[in-house]
């Protein structure tokens, strides 16, 4: 698709598996995000735990989490990095999920000129991270999985207009 997928999810404590198990799934190359790891198109990335997630100089920078305790907001965090350090084009897609993660940082993407998707609710395992991104104000569409995996496509090969 010409484009870097990166998930970003809440894991404080324990070790994620889904660089390990994606790749059955996606002949993208599927990496754990290392210091520094160059961001490249056509690769998904995936935050380690217990980190928060920043973009520098087209780079992935890790933190120490900066909210330990509670619902962590490594997504809002990492969006936010977003809107400050990178000047490509930038999807934001709010999915299941407890809280209220990312909601706060989508009105930095659209001011960025990106795009916000979140999952319909009603698709949703644990619907208030797209309920809140939705009452933010500031989502562009709302679909389902399959609609979201569809659009993303979509923006991937549309021709920019001269």
């Amino acid at each position: 698709m010409g484009v870097a997928i990166v998930i970003v999810n809440h894991l404080r404590t324990v070790a994620t598996l889904l660089h390990e198990i994606l790749p059955r799934y996606t002949q993208m190359p599927v990496e754990l995000i290392s210091e520094r790891l160059l961001i490249e198109p056509n690769h998904v990335f995936i935050i380690p735990e217990k980190r928060d997630l920043h973009v520098l100089d087209d780079e992935f920078r890790l933190k120490p989490i900066s909210k330990p305790r509670g619902w962590p907001d490594v997504i809002t965090v990492f969006l936010r990095s977003l809107t400050e350090h990178w000047d490509g084009k930038l999807i934001a897609v709010i999915v299941s999920g407890y809280d209220g993660d990312g909601a706060a940082a989508l009105a930095g993407i659209k001011e960025a000129g990106g795009i916000t998707i979140a999952q319909k609710p009603e698709t949703a395992l644990q619907p208030d991270m797209p309920e809140s991104a939705i009452a933010s104000g500031w989502v562009d569409s709302i679909l389902s999985p399959e609609e979201i995996a569809q659009e993303i496509m979509r923006i991937a090969h549309a021709v920019p207009k001269a």
